[in-house]
């Protein structure tokens, strides 16, 4: 019996700016969300998944399951299940009470520590909602809303791209108003809008 492979798609626009082929992204992902969040069941989910060909992972530091994600990716190397993590499509993205310039780099070199990765396939500003920093919590209060500054987060985003650490970059949940914003002030434009 053959193995069955998911069809990819191509990306094209930051992850091509070297002159190298796009690498495509797997049109079937596997959400790493559990509820509550930081599941003890994540690693061996993950596991079962590479065993099963899924080669798109999704998670964001929220979920507090970074670290067995990567740990499972360590192992599913060592069993033989896959070469190397260049098999593997990671989506990480930052959440809303980091959307804030400062921030960006210090959140995603906080991910990449906790999935024990130098870089993340796909970056992605989660909503377009920043909150106040620090409220790592998925209930958002009015009053921990912010106004955000696009220009500000998207350059440095689009510094996460320049500096190796996301290969893509892109948004998620955003309207086609505030994708156009994006659009507007980008030099680098996203490679998507992940819809959830």
């Amino acid at each position: 019996m053959a193995c069955l492979r998911i069809p990819e798609a191509p990306l094209a626009s930051s992850g091509d700016s070297d002159g190298n082929k796009p690498k495509g992204i797997p049109l079937i992902g596997f959400g790493t969300t559990t509820y509550p969040f930081g599941s003890d069941e994540v690693k061996q989910s993950v596991l079962n998944a590479i065993k099963a060909r899924y080669r798109h992972f999704d998670t964001t530091y929220l979920y507090k399951i970074e670290n067995p994600l990567g740990e499972a990716i360590a192992e599913a190397i060592s069993l033989g299940f896959i070469k190397s993590r260049d098999e593997l499509f990671i989506t990480s993205k930052l959440w809303c009470c980091d959307t804030h310039p400062h921030l960006v780099l210090p959140s995603i070199k906080k991910t990449l520590k906790n999935l024990g990765l130098e870089f993340v396939d796909l970056y992605l500003i989660h909503w377009p909602i920043p909150l106040k920093p620090g409220k790592y919590e998925i209930e958002i209060q009015k009053e921990d809303l912010l106004p955000l500054d696009f220009k500000g987060v998207w350059d440095a985003i689009e510094e996460c791209n320049k500096q190796g650490l996301a290969e893509y970059i892109g948004v998620s949940n955003f309207t086609c108003k505030k994708l156009q914003g994006v659009l507007d002030i980008a030099r680098i434009p996203p490679a998507v809008n992940q819809v959830n």
